[in-house]
């Protein structure tokens, strides 16, 4: 890379790193969990809004249901968060819900797990940014009037921080994390306080709206379908969960123990938060609707299209604190702020996992590789252009795109804690330790009531979100189920044809004879530098070849070829039509019927330019030439290049580069001082 574009490369993202610093980047549990935990954490900015949406629609009396479809979002929470303490300590290599399904339950399960898992990690990307734009949007009139651009403009700022490693941005999204659990536990701590114990009444914004139900009356099936469907807004909460066990390999030793830690911690903050934001919502009676400008009134007038309906925490933290106090400020920045951080935990998981798949051939294998900071940078890239490409197409509207959300992560709740009950069985049969024994048997209980409870939520999820936009997230997962399958099918091919056989064979046998082939347009010194390079080939047959376009120079060059003297025959090709590949092309493939077990080598005398635009004015030919001829059988291509003086100059400025120093190395020091081997006297 030139000078030019490393200066700004190495500004954004750092200076690369050496692959032996992998061990520096790993991250302690107070780090791991704003990373990987976000995600989960900042759904309480947006889940108990979701609830109460729902049930909106049934109008105000539906709201005392909202405590019993809490209670059942915490049950689920936990059994969750319990399953996968089970998997971290199982499966600690990071292939997560695929590892577990694939190998309990067979490559197509394993590829449906991944297939739910990639159309999440990035729907999770569009849906953080977007309600982070919104929320912010509220305060910052420019914002909401761009939201789009906003959105897409923190997606490729977070790629950026991303690119830096993971260390670094869990430094960075750590402060605002803890800021957001701080600031929730205050609100809810005294609120409980002024409440419980001051007695005070606490009023939101909208306590003295009222709501146009758009269904009056619900009752038995169609009140029971609302509730459902009001649940399965609520498990926006448990996104996220699954981020831990595909990152174990980024936790610090011992990788399954802090893993399994972090996720009880996180199981327990995430609990804590979407209870108390429920129970001061229904304390300060918010009113929320998912048509706010006819369903909501005021005095018995719907609030018109003009009105902006804050998120329940909003509402909540200005009943509480009191609109526009500090700590009503810090919650709001803090909110703002955490969903935006909260689509790190798909940065997080989407390119590990990617790394895991392209290892296991069902992705590029570009993806399995690590950047200059040892971050999976493609895999980055790759989920940042998706995401941009969502948020575009939905407008950036939260509303919308949530729609589409908890399906993928419930696909893999359910058939991972499948997986690992099989798991179980398998290693029952064998084991004799009664301890043992019993801590397994324990395990396989946790883990079939996960793969039910969350098996019945998946169903549930389907019927009620399925008409309101799930289907495009299944529409996601089987456009990823056959890509990841088609390259699968690829790279199987290819191995199978490359593999090397073990007795002799038509590419190991060595070639009966040789026909060397020299290009010539005329006689110069890449054509003389050719000929003298195809003599030492020691060919059985050697000429050069010429196509005639031109009577003239044809001539001039038969007589130039004469006149030197050159001892290598000269064949010319007419072309009345002035083509020159396929006259060549024409001429090998003859060559090759005539003779199927002879080798014919064609030898392209080229020139090495050193500026970019001079290769727009040479070479064209000779890579049209070449492009042709890597799909003829038998035939071997060679370029004999050529350095012109700007290739010089080119070469001078590259040795320029490796001598110049990364802003910062000076001070750092040499790089092999500071990589020397611990003498062990310190």
């Amino acid at each position: 890379m030139s000078k030019l574009t490393d200066v700004p490369k190495r500004i954004l993202i750092g200076r690369a790193l050496r692959s032996d610093r992998l061990g520096e980047t790993l991250l302690p549990k107070r780090i791991a969990l704003p990373v990987f935990a976000s995600d989960p954490l900042s759904s309480v900015a947006y889940a108990p809004g979701e609830v109460l949406l729902v049930l909106s629609v049934a109008g105000l009396s539906a709201y005392h249901f909202s405590p019993w479809i809490a209670a059942a979002v915490v049950v689920l929470m936990f059994t969750v968060v319990a399953s996968y303490r089970q998997n971290v300590h199982a499966y600690p290599s990071g292939g997560g819900d695929y590892e577990v399904a694939n190998t309990n339950l067979g490559p197509r399960a394993g590829l449906t797990v991944a297939s739910a898992l990639l159309v999440d990690y990035v729907l999770t990307v569009a849906v953080s940014i977007s309600s982070g734009v919104e929320n912010l949007g509220s305060a910052v009139p420019f914002v909401i009037e761009h939201k789009v651009l906003c959105a897409v403009g923190m997606i490729v700022l977070l790629t950026l921080m991303n690119l830096r490693g993971v260390r670094e941005s869990g430094k960075l999204f750590a402060i605002p994390t803890y800021v957001f659990v701080f600031g929730v536990f205050s609100l809810i701590l005294w609120g409980a306080f002024r409440g419980l114990v001051l007695g005070e009444s606490m009023a939101a914004p909208t306590a003295d709206f009222e709501i146009k139900p758009e269904q009056q009356g619900l009752a038995g099936f169609a009140l029971f379908f609302l509730l459902l469907r009001a649940f399965s807004s609520g498990c926006a909460a448990l996104t996220g969960v699954e981020a831990i066990s595909n990152g174990v390999p980024a936790f610090r030793k011992p990788k399954s123990r802090n893993a399994a830690t972090t996720l009880f911690m996180m199981g327990l903050l995430a609990v804590t938060m979407f209870c108390g934001i429920i129970g001061l919502a229904m304390a300060t009676d918010v009113k929320m609707a998912e048509k706010p400008a006819i369903d909501l009134l005021r005095d018995g007038t719907p609030v018109g299209a003009g009105y902006v309906q804050d998120p329940v925490i909003s509402q909540v933290a200005a009943a509480v604190f009191g609109d526009g106090t500090f700590m009503f400020v810090l919650l709001a920045a803090a909110t703002a702020l955490v969903l935006f951080l909260a689509a790190n935990t798909a940065y997080n998981g989407f390119p590990l996992l990617g790394s895991i798949l392209a290892q296991d051939r069902y992705l590029p294998r570009q993806l399995h590789t690590r950047g200059d900071r040892l971050a999976f940078s493609n895999g980055i890239v790759v989920l940042a252009g998706a995401a941009a490409v969502l948020v575009y197409a939905y407008d950036a509207d939260s509303t919308r795109l949530i729609q589409l959300y908890i399906v993928g992560v419930f696909v893999s709740f359910t058939l991972s804690q499948t997986g690992m009950v099989r798991h179980w069985n398998r290693h029952l049969a064998v084991e004799k330790d009664p301890a043992e024994r019993r801590r397994m048997i324990r395990s396989r209980a946790i883990n079939t009531f996960g793969a039910f409870f969350t098996g019945l939520v998946l169903v549930v999820v389907l019927v009620t979100k399925f008409t309101h936009g799930a289907w495009v997230a299944l529409l996601g997962m089987v456009i990823f189920y056959g890509t990841m399958t088609a390259i699968r099918r690829h790279y199987d091919r290819v191995s199978d044809e490359i593999a090397a056989p073990e007795g002799p064979s038509e590419d190991s046998v060595r070639p009966s004879r040789v026909h060397s082939i020299v290009l010539v347009s005329k006689v110069h010194k890449p054509t003389l530098r050719a000929l003298a390079y195809a003599k030492l080939m020691r060919s059985h047959t050697l000429e050069a070849l010429s196509i005639g376009v031109d009577p003239a120079e044809t001539k001039a060059l038969r007589e130039e070829w004469e006149r030197r003297g050159i001892e290598v025959p000269l064949k010319i090709l007419d072309s009345p039509f002035r083509e020159v590949t396929r006259p060549v092309i024409d001429y090998v493939k003859r060559l090759r019927r005539e003779s199927p077990r002879d080798v014919v080598s064609v030898i392209i005398p080229e020139y090495v330019v050193g500026h970019w635009y001079e290769h727009l004015l040479h070479n064209q030919s000779a890579l049209r030439l070449k492009g042709r001829l890597l799909f003829t059988p038998g035939i071997m291509v060679t370029s004999v290049p050529y350095q012109l003086r700007s290739s010089e100059a080119a070469k001078l400025r590259a040795r320029k580069r490796q001598e110049w120093n990364a802003p910062g190395s000076v001070r750092r020091g040499p790089v092999d001082e500071r990589t020397k081997e611990p003498t062990g006297k310190e």
